[in-house]
């Protein structure tokens, strides 16, 4: 009987210690997994930082040219909003499916590696 019991002890403390490791190991994997997609998104970022600064300056420097051109510097920035307003119309109608689908894949394909 005191076989049986000792048996018994030994295997609890190994399911225990099994589902300890096991715990830990999903955690590894968990901190592995989202480190990977932090460190591929931040490149990411960061350009995206970049061309952002890019645009508005561009666009700045578009508005006043075109204010200059139309006699107002208003209109310039005027037609700039327009353009923006279309295309904004324009990705939301046409490239929004796509474009969530590519997220979606991408961040899935980075949680499966």
């Amino acid at each position: 009987m005191e076989e049986n019991k000792q048996l018994l002890e030994s295997l609890v403390e190994r399911a225990t210690n099994y589902g300890k490791t096991c715990f830990q190991l999903v955690k590894l994997r968990t901190v592995d997994k989202t480190s990977d997609v932090v460190s591929s998104v931040i490149p990411y970022a960061f350009v995206l930082i970049l061309a952002a600064s890019f645009t508005i300056f561009l666009n700045f420097g578009l508005a006043i040219w075109l204010g200059e051109l139309t006699g107002k510097l208003y209109y310039g920035f005027f037609i700039i909003a327009a353009f923006y307003v279309l295309a904004g119309i324009i990705a939301h109608f046409f490239m929004h499916k796509p474009l969530k689908k590519n997220i979606r894949n991408f961040v899935i394909k980075k949680l499966l590696e």
